[in-house]
């Protein structure tokens, strides 16, 4: 009788010859010089392709991270700040704010009509101007709601040094509330308790890998912002930290250096990350995704949401201040391109339930 001790070492007589496993050379050989190249051209595309593709993660997992919430706007008419929002306006306000939402919108509209207009290849050369488009029409909703807290501004700092500030001071719903703070080296995240993890070079499947591609996207944006700020200050001669021993401008920094500079940063929220599209047209890096082979259509229609869901919040707040009335009527009146479309939309689905505390209105008549 065998056992099974011996019948493990019973050797196998192969019935065909022995060939060897087929190593990554062998296998390019068995390729024609055709195939090779082929596969090098491919390889060398999707190395190309990797910072297209991981921006295009980052504006997912901010439209994933978006569905996250309770009710229209992320449960925005629950919050303290948004409840006891109000304002003063006269006349000549109410005409500021009209113009800056007319802004608003018509870039919207122009963001939209985009994507309705254009196959894969149109989305992909369209990036010249709807990454411009989606922060430019942001933008103008965001001044819109500053106006209406008394920051009657354009300069690009004070901007947004205030809405980092509401984005802090909870003024904003809570799948938008998540900032970075502190000094190069030691950032911390807010508001985001799985930005922790890593993140992979894949669409977000998950809360945790959406959380944390924008974790990600949060430090890698204040970590430009913090070596753009040391440049500036080091160029100034009256702001540079210099060497106690030669008098000279420091090229080495150590974290203490750092801390000197963090008040001058700020915090990195939301807008900043959306001001990462502000990529002009002569811009090579804009080549970059461009040629990339990404999913264009996808990485629109995640832009398009995050427009969407941002500018509602922006105009519920203006409606609030204007009185809903008010609000409804600027609607009403609005230009030909405007009219019947997204902007009735989110006054119906998004605006009027959060002000009345009720569900949305039956669909309006879209004008004909």
């Amino acid at each position: 009788m065998t056992t099974k001790t011996e019948a493990r070492i019973i050797p196998l007589i192969p019935t065909e010859p022995y060939q060897a496993p087929m190593t990554v050379a062998s296998a390019e050989a068995v390729l024609t010089p055709e195939e090779q190249e082929q596969q090098r051209l491919a390889d060398e595309s999707w190395r190309r392709s990797i910072p297209a593709q991981v921006f295009l993660n980052y504006f997912f997992a901010i439209n994933y991270h978006l569905q996250d919430g309770e009710g229209p706007l992320g449960g925005l008419g629950h919050l303290p700040y948004f409840r006891q929002h109000q304002a003063e306006l006269n006349d000549a306000d109410v005409a500021a704010l009209t113009k800056l939402l007319h802004t608003c919108w018509s870039t919207e509209y122009a963001l939209r009509a985009t994507a309705e207009l254009g196959d894969d290849n149109f989305l992909r050369n369209a990036l010249h101007w709807t990454f411009p488009q989606a922060y430019h029409t942001i933008l103008s909703g965001l001044q819109a709601f500053l106006y209406t807290t008394g920051v009657r501004s354009n300069n690009g700092q004070v901007i947004r040094r205030e809405v980092g500030r509401l984005v802090v001071k909870n003024a904003y719903p809570r799948p938008v509330s998540f900032y970075a703070a502190g000094a190069y080296g030691d950032f911390s995240i807010h508001r985001l308790p799985l930005a922790g993890y890593k993140a992979g070079l894949h669409i977000a499947s998950q809360e945790i890998d959406a959380q944390a591609q924008i974790g990600q996207f949060l430090r890698t944006t204040r970590k430009q912002k913090a070596i753009s700020t040391r440049q500036q200050v080091q160029a100034n001669p009256n702001t540079a930290i210099r060497s106690q021993k030669t008098g000279r401008p420091l090229d080495k920094w150590t974290a203490a250096h750092w801390q000197q500079i963090t008040w001058r940063l700020g915090y990195t929220t939301i807008f900043d990350l959306l001001g990462r599209l502000r990529i002009s047209q002569s811009s090579r890096e804009i080549e970059r995704y461009v040629e990339a082979d990404i999913d264009f259509r996808l990485f629109h229609s995640s832009l398009l949401n995050i427009v969407s869901y941002l500018n509602g919040v922006h105009e519920t707040y203006v409606a609030k201040a204007l009185g809903l009335e008010r609000y409804e009527q600027l609607v009403r009146e609005l230009p030909t391109h405007l009219q019947g479309g997204f902007v009735q939309e989110r006054l119906r689905t998004r605006v009027q339930p959060t002000l009345l505390g009720a569900e949305p209105e039956p669909a309006m008549k879209m004008a004909a």
